[in-house]
C-alpha cells in the first residue's frame, strides 16, 4: 500500500506530517511523492488566510484527480474550522481536523467500511482535550529535528483564526518531551528546535513554564544545539535568559513577533505589549546575550493603518535593528474580528508597504551579518547545493555557504566568514 502526504502552512504542520509519515511506515505503508498514484492521500491543511483555504481545496482536488479510487484524508486547521465544507468536496473520505491524528490508521479502516464520508472533527474548545502525542517513529535525516511541545492558543489576536482551529493551550508532558529529545539525539540529530502553536505558553496548564523544560533539555548529553521557535516578547523571563547564557548549546537566536511598530495598531490587533515594552525586552536580551540574532514578523496594511502609522512601524523596526523580518500583507480572515473592521487598506497600498519593509529587511540583515565577517563560526552542514558546495546555519541562524569535499551532512564545521551575498554569507573551512 502506498501513501502520499501534502503539507500546507506552518512548521507545526510539517512536524505533524513527518510524525504521521512514520506512523504509516510502521503500519507497512510505503511513502511516495504526492504527484504519484497512491492508495491513500493525506492533506494537512492551513487556514491562516482565505487563500490558505483555497489552496487546501485545490490540493484535495488534485489528489482525487490523480487517483479517483484512492482514500483521501483531510486534516489540519482548515478541516477543523470548516469540516462540513471539506466533507462535501467530492472524493474526500475522512476529515480529522487538529485532534485524533494519532489514531489515523484505525480511522482509515473505519472510513473504508463507511458508506459515506466520515467527519470526525471534534469541538476542541467544548470538549476536554489534551496534548496529542505524535512522536517521530524513525529518523530519516540526522541534522535538525523539530520537537513539538505545545498546542493551542488562548490569545485571540483580532486578525488570527488559529485559536479557533487549534483550541486552548495544551502542553506536552515534560517527561515525554525529554524522552523524545533523547531518542532524537541517540538517532544522530545535532540540533533540536522546540516548537508549538504558542510555544512561550508552554506549561501554563501544567503549573510550570517554558524554562522548566528548556533548562532540562539544554543539559541533555550529546545535544549539540537547542533552538527555540517563535516566542512572544512578554514571555522572555530572566530565568530563560539565564538558561541561554549558561548553556553553550543554546542557540543565540530569538524570533519575537512584533506585528506592528505602531501602538495604536498593536492595540487594534489586541497584542499584549506596547512598542516601549517590546523594545525594553530586546534591550534586556541583548545585554545578556551579546550578538544574539533577533528576528520578527510584521503585518502591513492592517485595517485602519494610515501612512503615519506605517512610517512609525517602519522606523521602529529600523531602530530595533532586527536580524531578519518576515513581512506579511494583512489578509482578512473570515471569522476573525479584524475582517469586519472599517477602513480596510487597499491592495496596492499594502503591496507598497510590503516593499518598504522588504527593503528594510535586506538592509537590516546585511547590517547584522556584516558584523560577523572575518570571524570563524560553527556551521551545521545541512545539504549540498552544488559541486563540493555546502549550505548550513550558524547557531545565530546565519545562512552560510562554503566549499568542501566529502559527505558533510550533519557535520559541525568551523567556517571563516568572508563576504556577503544577497541571501547568505560565504565562507571557507579553516
Amino acid at each position: 500500500m502506498k501513501a502520499a502526504f501534502y503539507t500546507l502552512g506552518c512548521k507545526v504542520n510539517q512536524t505533524e506530517t513527518e510524525a504521521l509519515a512514520g506512523t504509516f511506515r510502521a503500519g507497512g505503508y510505503s511513502i511516495v511523492p504526492f504527484e504519484d498514484r497512491a492508495d491513500i492521500y493525506v492533506i494537512n491543511t492551513c487556514t491562516v488566510t482565505n487563500m490558505g483555504d483555497r489552496k487546501s481545496r485545490q490540493i484535495i482536488r488534485r489528489a482525487v484527480k490523480t487517483n479517483p479510487e484512492a482514500l483521501v484524508v483531510v486534516m489540519g486547521c482548515y478541516a477543523q474550522v470548516a469540516a462540513e465544507e471539506v466533507v462535501r468536496i467530492p472524493g474526500v473520505d475522512l476529515v480529522l481536523g487538529t485532534q485524533d491524528r494519532g489514531e489515523i490508521l484505525q480511522l482509515i479502516a473505519q472510513a473504508r467500511e463507511a458508506q459515506a464520508p466520515l467527519n470526525l472533527v471534534r469541538d476542541i474548545w467544548r470538549e476536554r482535550v489534551e496534548f496529542e502525542e505524535l512522536p517521530r517513529l524513525e529518523a530519516e535525516s540526522r541534522v535538525r529535528a523539530t520537537l513539538k511541545i505545545q498546542e493551542g492558543c488562548n490569545q485571540f489576536c483580532t486578525y488570527c483564526i488559529i485559536p479557533y482551529a487549534r483550541g486552548p493551550v495544551r502542553s506536552r508532558n515534560p517527561e515525554k518531551a525529554f524522552q523524545e529529545a533523547s531518542s532524537l539525539v541517540e538517532a544522530g540529530y545535532r540540533e533540536i528546535v522546540l516548537t508549538g502553536i504558542h510555544t512561550g505558553a508552554y506549561g501554563v496548564d501544567l503549573g510550570i513554564d517554558l524554562n522548566y523544560l528548556v533548562a532540562r533539555l539544554a543539559k541533555l548529553p550529546g545535544l549539540k544545539r537547542l533552538r527555540l521557535s517563535s516566542i512572544e516578547s512578554v514571555e522572555i523571563t530572566p530565568e530563560l535568559l539565564q538558561t541561554f547564557a549558561e548553556n553553550p548549546n543554546m542557540c543565540p537566536h530569538l524570533h519575537l513577533p512584533l506585528q506592528s511598530g505602531s501602538d495604536h495598531i498593536l492595540a487594534q490587533m489586541k497584542r499584549p505589549y506596547s512598542t516601549a515594552e517590546f523594545e525594553a525586552v530586546v534591550n534586556q536580551v541583548r545585554s545578556v546575550l551579546p550578538g544574539v540574532a533577533i528576528t520578527t514578523d510584521v503585518i502591513v496594511g492592517f485595517p485602519g493603518e494610515d501612512e503615519k502609522e506605517h512610517r512609525d512601524s517602519l522606523e521602529f523596526a529600523r531602530r530595533v535593528g532586527f536580524a531578519g523580518i518576515h513581512v506579511f500583507k494583512y489578509s482578512p480572515r473570515t471569522g476573525t474580528p479584524a475582517a469586519g473592521f472599517a477602513h480596510q487598506v487597499e491592495g496596492a497600498l499594502k503591496e507598497q508597504r510590503s516593499k518598504d519593509f522588504l527593503n528594510l529587511t535586506n538592509e537590516s540583515w546585511r547590517t547584522y551579518a556584516s558584523g560577523f565577517l572575518g570571524s570563524s563560526m560553527e556551521v551545521l552542514a545541512e545539504h549540498s547545493v552544488g559541486d563540493n558546495l555546502w549550505e548550513g546555519h550558524t547557531p545565530n541562524y546565519l545562512r552560510v555557504r562554503f566549499k568542501q569535499s566529502g559527505d558533510l551532512r550533519g557535520e559541525l564545521l568551523d567556517v571563516q566568514l568572508d563576504r556577503l551575498s544577497r541571501e547568505y554569507v560565504s565562507g571557507y573551512c579553516r
